[in-house]
């Protein structure tokens, strides 16, 4: 069976924790730190608790498939009853888990806390441990990377290495970390790279606190191996460079966010699907803002999640302001 997308990386069951706390601003010369605070030795209730299915693989994996895409998710779930929870709503989503089931089953506790934002408590569980020899042969056009650490992640390397498939790729912070040299082996094989901004410093080697304009991390970028860029900036919008033209897209007017939790893996899924049903890049990115502010609004990170009809029926109701313009490449380091 050929799908159109395998989506790979981390799969957790996410508790949605609604509590008070308050924020604490740490500043030094070289930094800005917001941090949450809870009273010492006190017990903090709980207004509200919500579970359901998270992690950056099976995120993305839901949106391909919402979009109208055969899909798979490829990552390790535990051999447990959130495992089984995981496998359940991946089945309701019309997804293949095509993955090994052993050990326990990832846990993220999300404190939805102060100003709409959150902390995450992750649990990695059996994520980090996805072993070669556990990944059954699978034919697909597209591989989606998302988020995947220690021994997952350079299993992922050595499988990609081995075919030719077409790959669209979405760092962590703890991935940018390593840098775009130690990422080579990896970029060689990747047409799509999106990370946020605090991830395009970390991956240039640059201090995010003193980074330059966005337009100038991706000219830096231009030199490596990915045919099309991009930088997410939260609330000022999206950078695109597709190695003729830089693109600026702004965030919906009078938006409303009530939980940031997906909202990166939706935007990134979504472009990626737009590409690969060969949408102009302009409207790869208005489309991939669209669903990702549907999830901005909500809480959870896949219940509005847009079918392919719903998104572009919602992107054809307003008009997103886009820039462009040509752009040449400059050095990465």
């Amino acid at each position: 069976m050929e799908y159109d997308v395998v989506a790979i990386g981390s799969a957790t069951v996410d508790q949605f924790a609604d509590t008070d706390s308050e924020l604490i601003r740490i500043e030094t010369p070289t930094m800005q730190e917001k941090l949450i605070a809870f009273p010492l030795g006190h017990s903090n209730l709980v207004k509200s608790l919500n579970l359901a299915v998270g992690g950056g693989g099976t995120n993305c994996a839901v949106t391909f498939s919402r979009l109208g895409l055969k899909t798979a998710y490829l990552g390790k779930v535990g051999a447990d009853g959130n495992g089984d929870f995981v496998i359940r709503t991946l089945q309701q989503e019309h997804i293949d888990f095509i993955g090994p089931r052993e050990g326990t089953t990832g846990l993220s506790v999300i404190l939805n806390s102060f100003a709409n934002d959150r902390t995450i408590l992750a649990f990695k569980g059996c994520n980090n441990n996805l072993h070669l020899h556990e990944i059954k042969p699978f034919e697909t056009r597209w591989v989606y990377l998302a988020s995947m650490l220690g021994e997952s992640f350079d299993t992922i390397v050595s499988l990609l290495a081995e075919h030719d498939y077409r790959v669209a790729f979405n760092p962590s912070n703890y991935q940018a970390e390593l840098g775009y040299k130690a990422l080579q082996p990896l970029l060689q094989k990747v047409e799509i790279l999106v990370m946020n901004l605090e991830e395009a410093c970390k991956f240039l080697g640059l201090v995010y606190q003193e980074h330059p304009a966005a337009k100038t991390l991706l000219q830096r970028m231009a030199q490596l191996p990915p045919r099309i860029l991009v930088i997410t900036d939260g609330s000022e919008g999206v950078h695109v460079y597709d190695r003729k033209h830089y693109y600026r897209a702004w965030p919906r007017e009078g938006l409303e966010v009530l939980e940031t939790t997906g909202a990166g893996d939706a935007f990134a899924s979504t472009f990626t699907a737009a590409c690969l049903l060969d949408e102009p890049i302009e409207q790869a990115i208005h489309l991939g803002m669209t669903n990702a502010e549907s999830v901005l609004i909500h809480q959870g990170a896949k219940e509005k999640l847009l079918s392919r009809e719903e998104l572009y029926q919602q992107a054809q109701s307003f008009q997103r302001k886009i820039e462009t313009e040509e752009l040449d490449a400059g050095e990465p380091g």
